[in-house]
């Protein structure tokens, strides 16, 4: 399934170093090695031949060191939660654990930025500055790693209204090839010094250096919320929908879109009632009076196009209980078919095409022979699929591979992308250059050579070394 890569193993005297360096924070073991070996993609277990868990930013330039010295890969690590085979070590070496670095560096209230050590989860983050007044609204549904998110340039639910890690991201420190610690940027809230070392970085896959500490912007926490459900009876009406809430200037916090096969699956997981057609999710953030009269606009929009009515979560525990739902429609999706193998994709198409490119690649998946579902960040034109495969069938697997290329290359067509949010990792490398052309492709080769003389970082990940 895998690619052929060359191999560079860590052999025995250069173990013996890790292990003189590192002492009980690096380990052999087979049940660690599996646990780093695995993630949520459909790939099987890739074993690194060793694991280190970093502590500290010394420790990070200690492996970079050691891994350039012996000549092998060197593949960071948040929690495993990447959907393209990000974090499988396919030229074997050392995976690099930074879970242990979770400290917060800093908290900048007045300039609303929080500094974090890689391995601070989204969820952690929150909880922690909350007494501020302040979040991090940067939500993939997993509760990843601030530096994981960093790495593959993650969004989620609340990017139509605060943006992706792309605009949130204010400043990084990077351990480069050379074990050289670079500080990308200043907390300033922008600058015209020199080249863009912090955007260079983030979306990297760990590819061109490690990410030691991450810099972002947090927001204050809105005065109301509120939350609706609206369903419809066709894709097509919902999503026109949304087109006309986005062009009447509504600042919709969130727009989440799930077909019928999702909101079934949700219903069975977490004993939800929905009614089980196509829907929209919505929440609007802001004062009371503000989010009321947006509220009354959008639903006065979706009834022009056939909404039924909104159906409201107004307090705390029923906006948990529906976005902790969504959330967890990954899971929900895997009882579609117990035991199956889940292949997930996503792709995003300009707002304009995201009805025909949803509609089509339905028609494509009703052809075949396993379950699939659909659901979708619509505000911003992202979607993802779900397909769950018998896990012994060559013939789904190579069957689902086939819509994926039908569906990247429809997206690509549409002067869409191959990924709005999962990354490229594995799974998408044949995609960049029918997205961006030979030469961009060449362009990248050329950086990745020149931050990464050794192809020690992540290799076999976004660009190919030859």
């Amino acid at each position: 399934m895998f690619p052929q890569r060359p191999q560079r193993r860590l052999n025995a005297q250069a173990a013996a170093e890790f292990a003189t360096t590192f002492g009980d924070c690096f380990s052999t073991n087979a049940a660690v090695r599996e646990q780093h070996g695995t993630d949520e993609s459909p790939y099987p277990v890739c074993m690194p031949d060793a694991v280190v868990f970093a502590q500290c930013t010394e420790d990070v330039v200690r492996a970079v060191r050691l891994c350039q010295r012996w000549n092998v890969p060197l593949v960071p690590f948040g929690v495993g939660s990447s959907m393209e085979g990000h974090i499988l070590p396919i030229e074997g070496g050392v995976t690099l654990d930074l879970s242990r670095m979770n400290r917060i560096v800093a908290v900048n209230a007045e300039d609303f930025t929080v500094t974090v050590q890689p391995g601070v989860r989204r969820q952690q983050l929150n909880e922690e500055i909350r007494h501020t007044g302040l979040f991090f609204p940067i939500d993939p549904g997993a509760d990843a790693s601030i530096g994981g998110m960093a790495s593959t340039r993650a969004s989620g639910t609340n990017a139509v209204r605060y943006g992706t890690m792309r605009e949130n991201v204010v400043s990084l420190k990077v351990v480069t090839a050379d074990g050289d610690v670079v500080r990308t940027s200043s907390r300033a809230r922008k600058s015209s010094a020199g080249y863009d070392l912090t955007r260079l970085f983030v979306g990297s896959e760990g590819t061109l250096g490690i990410i030691v500490e991450v810099t972002v912007r947090v927001y204050p926490l809105p005065e109301a919320l509120s939350a609706a459900v609206c369903n419809f009876s066709s894709l097509q009406d919902a999503v026109t929908s949304v087109i006309e809430i986005m062009q009447a200037g509504v600042p919709v916090a969130r727009v989440e879109f799930m077909d019928d096969r999702a909101v079934r699956a949700v219903n069975r997981y977490s004993q939800m009632s929905l009614r089980e057609t196509p829907l929209l999710l919505f929440e609007f953030h802001g004062s009371p009076s503000a989010v009321a009269e947006h509220a009354q606009l959008a639903q006065e929009i979706t009834r022009g196009n056939g909404g039924m009515d909104f159906e409201w979560a107004e307090q705390p525990e029923e906006r948990t209980r529906l976005w902790t739902a969504r959330h967890k429609g990954y899971f929900a999706g895997l009882q579609m078919r117990p035991g199956a193998r889940s292949v997930s994709t996503d792709v995003c198409v300009p707002i304009s095409r995201l009805a025909d490119c949803v509609a089509e690649t339905v028609s494509d998946l009703e052809a075949m022979p396993f379950p699939f579902k659909v659901v979708g960040h619509v505000g911003d034109g992202n979607f993802h699929v779900q397909m769950l495969l018998d896990a012994n069938s060559q013939s789904e697997w190579d069957q689902s591979e086939a819509v994926n290329r039908r569906l990247v290359l429809r997206a690509i067509q549409m002067d869409g992308t191959c990924t709005g949010e999962h990354g490229v990792g594995i799974h998408k490398m044949e995609f960049l250059k029918e997205e961006h052309g030979e030469e961009a492709l060449t362009l990248m080769r050329k950086i990745k050579h020149a931050l990464d003389p050794g192809n020690i970082f992540n290799p076999g990940k976004i660009v190919s070394w030859d």
